[in-house]
């Protein structure tokens, strides 16, 4: 378990963290969201000694990480998967790690095996594709058999094969009793992965719930519709302040996702101008809705910004 109170890091006159608390439970996949800047690099960091909190603490199952001698053993974590030696071979870096942390060197071949770089373990780090030091990454989270999992958007670089890989470990780690801990940028898989969420903008908790709770707080639920008079359909929400947007048909027709009517007026409208409807489904907001609109306010820097970072 990880527990988080009143977490706050300044950096001079800058606060990257502000009173921060939440609570990361074992036997769920708990993911970690916000807007570039909102402080979860910082938090994350924090959590594992590597950064000074300027008040507040954070415990690992009840203490200090930089508390216990062998991290590893308590501890996996992935915040930088390109933070490695590249001179050294796959099998070498996990090695290295083992002998530090009092590990069997028999599990740098289990944990090689496990994520899919046997084939690689002889090879130089610096030659690997990102997608590789991902997985080399994700080995060295496992090398000690931790309870508590972190991992820092562990699925960039990845194949879709790598990303469904991913997702399963992440379930079946949490199956297993594990706190696993994903800070990611990537609304979809969370979506399919995380049981809960830890939502921050600015340094500031925004929410701590599940999943299904963070995506119900969005207002811009989502109606499906297919229909074969699919230009008509759309001229006429769009005039009514509907946003249209085409998705992959499933039938015949066109099929849709309307946001800003609900289905009951959707519905209304199609029948006052005899416009046949081939489905209408009444949907609540996806995760990337919810998200969009409830951190809207912290985003740091917005796309129509001149000048903004990209």
């Amino acid at each position: 378990m990880i527990e988080v109170n009143e977490l706050t890091k300044r950096y001079g006159t800058t606060t990257a963290v502000k009173n921060l608390s939440f609570t990361v439970r074992p036997g769920l996949v708990t993911g970690f969201l916000g807007p570039n800047g909102a402080g979860k690099s910082t938090t994350l960091r924090m959590i594992l000694g590597l950064n000074e909190p300027t008040g507040g603490s954070v415990t690992v199952d009840g203490r200090p990480f930089r508390d216990r001698p062998r991290g590893l053993r308590h501890v996996g974590a992935l915040l930088d998967a390109s933070d490695v030696h590249g001179g050294r071979t796959a099998a070498a870096h996990l090695a290295a790690l083992a002998r530090g942390n009092r590990i069997p060197r028999a599990r740098v071949d289990e944990v090689l095996r496990e994520v899919g770089l046997t084939a690689a373990a002889r090879r130089r780090i610096g030659g690997f594709s990102l997608g590789m030091k991902q997985r080399l990454g994700i080995a060295g989270t496992l090398l000690g058999d931790p309870p508590v999992l972190l991992f820092d958007e562990p699925l960039n670089g990845l194949d879709p094969e790598g990303v469904k890989w991913v997702r399963g470990l992440f379930r079946r780690l949490a199956a297993e009793g594990r706190t696993v801990f994903v800070s990611s940028h990537l609304m979809t898989e969370m979506e399919s992965t995380a049981d809960e969420l830890v939502v921050i903008g600015r340094g500031e908790l925004i929410a701590a719930e599940s999943l299904a709770d963070f995506a119900a707080r969005g207002t811009r639920a989502s109606v499906t519709v297919r229909t074969r008079a699919g230009a008509a359909l759309t001229e006429l929400l769009t005039a009514q302040g509907g946003d249209v947007r085409p998705l992959a048909a499933d039938g015949p027709g066109e099929r849709f996702a309307v946001t800003g009517l609900s289905s009951a007026r959707v519905a209304e409208l199609a029948f006052e101008h005899r416009l046949l409807l081939d489905e209408l489904t009444a949907g609540r907001s996806s995760l990337e809705e919810a998200f969009m609109e409830l951190t809207a306010d912290s985003v740091e820097y917005g796309a129509t910004e001149q000048g903004a970072p990209r």
